[in-house]
């Protein structure tokens, strides 16, 4: 029976007429009819036999993903069951179970905070920028990089621009702060060189959506510029040489062959990045700012937040509420993402 299911697989594939008959004159097997595939399909797929055979033949692949599954569920099923923190007032001594219920007090303290548009305003409007820069700085790049020619520089520019991202916000910070000490950094060195004053970064609040935005971009844009050059690899490089034998140039190449077929990358990265609009990299708007309160008009995140008010109120319920907030908001936002790009091009679509 699964030969006939190979063959049937095949026929549907788009068999030729020729071929059917050349299989019949080899063989003499006559090609099934769409009415024996359809309920061949109804009758056999899904029988018990087919599903035993389908699990012995992916049996090896079943166990290569079985420690993967494992650690799924220990660290990211398992903790949810701490979501109730945020309906609960909790105390260490009595435990989550022990401790008595808050209802919604918890997201009230969030929402009704001073500072609750700041700091949604400023995850939302940086991720945003986030997500559309970074998707078109690395399609750029990636199309750079698929015209060198040279193995060995594609191989120098790939490590060069994939680096920073392994690099932590730590090691950033210091860097960054070597570049914008107000005495010793190297850009109020150069404006002094050049007779103008310095610049004091850390105390104006006006400078850093920019300079997060540039450096976010310098650590993060190398691992979707790998990813593009990956896609861009796997065209069939046949689309290019036709495209230029009738006349095209790079330009028309790039907008009605490359960006075309890269779309389905493209529309997976930007569904799963708008999941995490109403995350912020904690590690990036901690360290960077360096924790300077005259910056946070413009540095002030939903996760900073949460970690400020941990830290001076001891309110995990309060943090856990904000949690579920987030979780949920990303959740509605990829469905919602999906949805439409499901009604545009279904066969782009993530689920």
């Amino acid at each position: 029976m699964p030969d006939i299911i190979s063959t049937m697989k095949t026929t549907e594939g788009g068999s030729s007429v020729a071929g059917d008959a050349s299989l019949r004159g080899r063989t003499g097997f006559r090609p099934p009819n769409a009415a024996f595939r359809r309920r061949l399909k109804q009758n056999y797929v899904g029988s018990k036999s087919f599903r035993r055979y389908t699990l012995k033949w992916n049996l090896e692949l079943l166990v290569l993903t079985l420690p993967v599954v494992v650690t799924l569920f220990v660290f990211n099923y398992i903790p949810m069951f701490g979501v109730i923190i945020a309906f609960k007032d909790y105390k260490g001594p009595l435990g989550i179970l022990g401790s008595p219920w808050a209802g919604l007090r918890n997201f009230e303290f969030f929402f009704r905070s001073s500072t609750v548009w700041n700091v949604t305003r400023n995850t939302l409007l940086y991720n945003t920028v986030f997500i559309f820069a970074g998707l078109l700085v690395s399609l750029v790049f990636a199309l750079m990089l698929y015209e060198i020619s040279r193995p060995a520089w594609v191989k120098f520019y790939q490590t060069a621009f994939f680096f920073p991202y392994f690099m932590s916000w730590v090691v950033v910070s210091i860097i960054l702060y070597a570049f914008l000490n107000q005495e010793h950094g190297i850009i109020n060195s150069l404006l002094n060189a050049l007779g103008l004053q310095s610049v004091a970064w850390y105390a104006k609040p006006s400078y850093w959506p920019f300079i997060l935005v540039f450096m976010h971009l310098w650590k993060a844009v190398g691992y979707s510029t790998v990813v593009f050059y990956a896609g861009l690899m796997g065209i069939d490089p046949e689309y290019f040489e036709s495209a230029a034998i009738d006349g095209a140039n790079g330009l028309q190449r790039t907008f009605k062959i490359t960006i075309p077929l890269l779309a389905p990358i493209v529309i997976i990265l930007m569904i799963l990045a708008l999941g995490r609009v109403f995350y912020a990299d904690f590690g990036m708007f901690y360290q960077l700012p360096l924790q300077t309160g005259m910056l946070l008009p413009t540095t002030d995140v939903i996760n900073y937040f949460v970690y400020r008010a941990l830290i001076e109120l001891q309110d995990f319920g309060m943090s856990s509420a904000v949690g579920l907030y987030q979780s949920i908001m990303g959740f509605i936002l990829v469905v919602i993402s999906n949805t439409i790009v499901t009604r545009l091009n279904p066969e782009n679509r993530l689920f």
